[in-house]
């Protein structure tokens, strides 16, 4: 079958090179958005005037029949057609004759791809965007059943202060929080109509792109038709979105990898979130995480790969741009796979809080306490820092905790110690002690959950 841009060649397409410049292995999902696009673009047709109402009604009816034998599984896609567009409009102008091959008047297939892909990155954005909230509502829900439970907080991955568990699920919270809204930024960028401004220049035909805007949900038109057709900045901030949330996940990840190993044990996966050796019976091992973990590498490369196809790309349409959906669908498809499989891991795993409160006990997690303890009777902090140093190496040498010291062993270093030093050295003190704005006391981690539950339900609203 003739190309429906044939006319002007008097040889057909290699069969390598056509298979080679084929875009619709990809861009057939997007068969739902192209009929769409159609549909609006018919009916604004015949609202101008441009086609008759007769036509419109024949397009709509043909576009809706295609539709329901693509869900079916009853239409066949032909390599031939190259594209999702070329595809449906050829179908369309076989069962319904001339009609059909009114569809693309005032369109080129430069403005009508933009709109496909806008329409279903939207989408995926908003899928994206309750995905997002589901894992929230996953960690916000194990912070809650756990609030009281000290684990060891950490710098260089070592043992620095007590906090409680909950506060640390919560930073996962406020960062996949951001996620959220780079995710609405990105759905709000998406969220603009390029359809009439035609193959760059715009059109003769008297198009209202007011009334295919709305038709469509869109936001706004496009106000330059250059621009319209060539830009795919949405696809980056998706992608972007998607990236930075995908290295959060991994973040999180990395942590359950480790909590989960016999050298913390402070976690218990689910056996539904993992699996066991072909030669170690004894074997649970995180895969999922360790799943999660490395598609940030694939979905931070999909990220790349577009940014390296838009580098110094000429105005306006390029065939390069057919390359930019298969990065797009990828990354979005990835976070939302991770997004689900991490809330399920998370929502199901068990917390050994013995091990936590085991852990929290070593590593004289109590030594910025008790350096405080000197700083507030005075002494100048950078000396109190030294002081509680000494203590610190003192301990090291009698392989004890400064909870086991004496206050003789205290005094010896400061006449400011008194036996009140005693309380400092306390756990659940230390953590009650972090009384600021964001910080680990059990009274600011209620005030943060209650903010980030109120972000939640805001989100849920945008999501509605």
């Amino acid at each position: 079958m003739a190309a429906l841009w044939s006319g002007r060649f008097e040889e057909g397409v290699d069969e390598f090179t056509q298979r080679f410049g084929a875009s619709l292995p990809v861009d057939k999902a997007m068969y739902s958005e192209d009929i769409d696009g159609s549909i609006a673009h018919a009916r604004m047709l015949a609202k101008q005037g441009i086609i008759s109402a007769g036509d419109a009604q024949a397009i709509v009816d043909g576009l809706e029949s295609i539709r329901k034998d693509i869900e079916a599984g009853d239409f066949i896609f032909d390599i031939n057609d190259e594209d999702i567009h070329m595809a449906i409009e050829g179908e369309l102008t076989r069962r319904i004759g001339d009609a059909g091959a009114r569809l693309h008047t005032g369109r080129s297939r430069n403005d009508q791809v933009s709109t496909d892909t806008r329409l279903y990155m939207k989408g995926r954005a908003r899928s994206l965007m309750q995905a997002n909230i589901s894992l929230r509502e996953a960690l916000v829900d194990q912070a809650n059943r756990n609030m009281d439970v000290i684990m060891p907080g950490y710098t260089h991955l070592q043992h620095a202060q007590p906090v409680l568990f909950s506060h640390h699920m919560l930073a996962y919270v406020w960062m996949l929080t951001r996620d959220f809204d780079r995710l609405k930024a990105a759905y709000i960028a998406a969220d603009a109509n390029p359809l009439g401004a035609a193959a760059l220049a715009g059109t003769t035909y008297p198009l209202d792109r007011e009334f295919t805007t709305e038709q469509l949900g869109f936001d706004h038109a496009i106000p330059n038709s250059l621009d319209a057709v060539s830009d795919r900045d949405y696809l980056l901030d998706l992608m972007y979105a998607c990236s930075v949330s995908c290295i959060h996940l991994s973040r999180l990840c990395e942590e359950i990898i480790l909590w989960s190993s016999a050298e913390f044990g402070f976690i218990t996966l689910s056996d539904s979130y993992s699996t066991g050796s072909s030669i170690m019976p004894q074997k649970k091992n995180p895969d999922f995480a360790e799943l999660i973990r490395s598609k940030s590498g694939r979905v931070i490369g999909d990220l790349v790969a577009l940014l390296v196809t838009l580098k110094s790309l000429p105005l306006a349409y390029n065939k390069d741009l057919q390359e930019d959906k298969q990065g797009a669908m990828d990354a979005a498809d990835t976070l939302e796979d991770c997004y689900v499989c991490a809330a399920g891991m998370i929502s199901t795993m068990q917390l050994n809080p013995d091990a936590m409160l085991a852990e929290a006990s070593k590593g004289y997690l109590a030594a910025t306490d008790v350096a405080d303890y000197l700083a507030k009777k005075g002494m100048p902090f950078r000396r109190a820092h030294e002081v509680v140093g000494h203590l610190v190496l003192l301990c090291d040498k009698r392989q004890c905790g400064l909870e086991d010291l004496a206050l003789e062993d205290f005094q010896a270093e400061s006449d400011l110690f008194e036996e009140d030093i005693v309380g400092c050295l306390d756990l659940e003190a230390i953590v009650d002690a972090r009384r600021t704005f964001g910080g680990t006391s059990p009274n600011a981690v209620k005030d943060q959950m209650s903010l980030a539950t109120e972000k939640l339900d805001q989100d849920r609203g945008i999501c509605a």
